[in-house]
């Protein structure tokens, strides 16, 4: 299985962040899966490419071309696709992944994270997603969730395209356990070849 992860690119957080990140990354090597992620060396990207790195996992990298300067790109993948936008690096990230994982982030990761569940939500996509939840950084973000679904703006049905874990593990656990979900899911680009 190929996993994606999002996840923040920062690099001045509590070490628990992390610890949280190469162990998912360890996680899914030593469990036989590749890591599909944004390419970046820093933050909690690098983490888990590192400790995927440490588990065995084939690490596929995606980044805009503006991202290669010097330090940016982690340097061990066994691939790494470089794309013109943003845009096109989320395409790709998702086109070529069959479960996510997202780690705590700032803007991009809440973007990345959004825009695969209304994807999945509009049936583009059947894959599993799990939100890890370190430190209950997305208790938060749950909250809001409740707080759109009592106002009518979101149905409670929505909640269960993802799953919110407290470990790597549980993480790991949801998505290859994850019911098998309706879905269109249409390949825009085949990344593949």
């Amino acid at each position: 299985m190929r996993i994606c992860i999002y996840g923040a690119s920062a690099n001045d957080l509590d070490a628990a962040y992390f610890e949280s990140a190469e162990k998912l990354g360890r996680l899914i090597g030593e469990k036989g899966h590749s890591l599909v992620f944004g390419g970046g060396s820093g933050g909690l990207m690098g983490a888990c490419a590192r400790g995927a790195l440490a588990g065995g996992a084939e690490i596929i990298g995606i980044a805009p071309r503006f991202f290669d300067e010097p330090g940016v790109l982690f340097q061990c993948c066994a691939r790494f696709l470089y794309t013109e936008t943003m845009r096109e690096r989320k395409e790709a990230m998702e086109n070529l992944s069959d479960a996510f994982i997202v780690l705590p982030g700032g803007i991009g990761t809440f973007e990345e994270f959004f825009e695969t569940l209304t994807l999945k939500q509009l049936g583009r996509h059947a894959k599993p997603m799990a939100l890890l939840n370190t430190l209950g950084y997305y208790d938060s973000l749950m909250q809001t969730l409740e707080t759109a679904i009592n106002a009518g703006f979101l149905s409670r049905s929505c909640l269960s395209l993802f799953a919110l874990c407290d470990s790597p593990a549980e993480a790991m656990q949801a998505i290859l356990t994850a019911p098998a979900v309706s879905g269109n899911a249409k390949r825009v680009i085949d990344y593949n070849k």
